[in-house]
Order: structure tokens, then sequence, then C-alpha cells
């Protein structure tokens, strides 16, 4: 088995995947598809600053990925330092949602759209929510001695 494919350990997976899900969720939902993107950039009753504080997550989330992403693609297997700064990066904007629904006057989606729920849950909440999961679980991993993710050096083949 290569150092490669020994690097590419659970925790490290799971992160990897809330990258991709993290960078794209927000340009997708918020500005490509048509029946989600209406009801945030391409929402003709949203005012221009409104927009703009979208533009500004959408543009956010793309760079938190990316440095997330550099974090987690290095060689060799990652520190559980870097492990944790990369999933405490990716947990920002979901963390960011969740507690933007604590302030006054504010929701989770306009009124004139109706998004249904999954669990009762508004579908992006639910997402944050199964996102921040599979966050955590990956930090838990790391943490365990055995993870192997302690030390800097870079694997070798066995």
């Amino acid at each position: 088995m290569t150092s490669t494919t020994r690097s590419f350990s659970a925790p490290r997976l799971l992160a990897v995947l809330v990258t991709i899900i993290t960078a794209v969720g927000a340009v997708l939902a918020d500005l490509v598809i048509p029946a989600s993107a209406v009801q945030h950039l391409r929402n003709d009753a949203w005012p221009p600053h409104a927009k703009f504080h979208d533009a500004q997550y959408i543009v956010m989330t793309v760079l938190l990925s990316a440095v997330a992403l550099t974090l987690l693609l290095q060689r060799g297997n990652p520190t559980r330092s870097r492990m944790w700064a990369a999933c405490a990066i990716l947990a920002t904007p979901w963390l960011g949602l969740l507690g933007a629904t604590l302030f006054p006057g504010t929701a989770v989606h306009d009124p004139e759209f109706d998004n249904g729920s999954i669990l009762g849950l508004h579908p992006q909440v639910f997402m944050a929510v199964i996102l921040l999961t599979l966050l955590v679980v990956a930090a838990a991993i790391t943490a365990r001695p055995e993870a192997g993710t302690e030390s800097s050096a870079p694997s070798r083949s066995r």
C-alpha cells in the first residue's frame, strides 16, 4: 500500500467530503439551481445590499473550503492539529448559519417560499447539522491515539 493511499484515513475522507459540499453548496443553491437561486441572489425582492451579503457568504464558503482542503491534502498523514484546524474552518459557515437564526428579525427562508422540512428542520439547517456531525466525528476519531495522526512525519509504506 502506498503512503498516499494510507494517508486518506476515514477522518480525512469525511473532512474532504464536507469540504466539497461546503465549497459547492452555496454556489449551487444560492446562484445556480433556479428553484433555490430565486430565493437568494436571483430574488428580485431582495435589495442589492442583501444580495451583496449572500454573495459575500458564497465567496467566504469557497475560500474557507480552499484553506481547509489545502490543510487536508498536504502529503502524508495530517497532524492532529491540522485535522482539527481544517474541521474548525469547515464548521465556521455552518455554525454561522445556525448562529444567524438567533438574531432578532432573521429567518432561515423568506415567507413567500415554502421549503418544506426534513425531520422538522429547514433543509439548510438539516444539512448544517449533518455536516457539523460529520466534522465532530472526524475530529473525535482524530483525537484517538490509535488514529495515527499525532505525528507530522510522512507515512511510510510497510
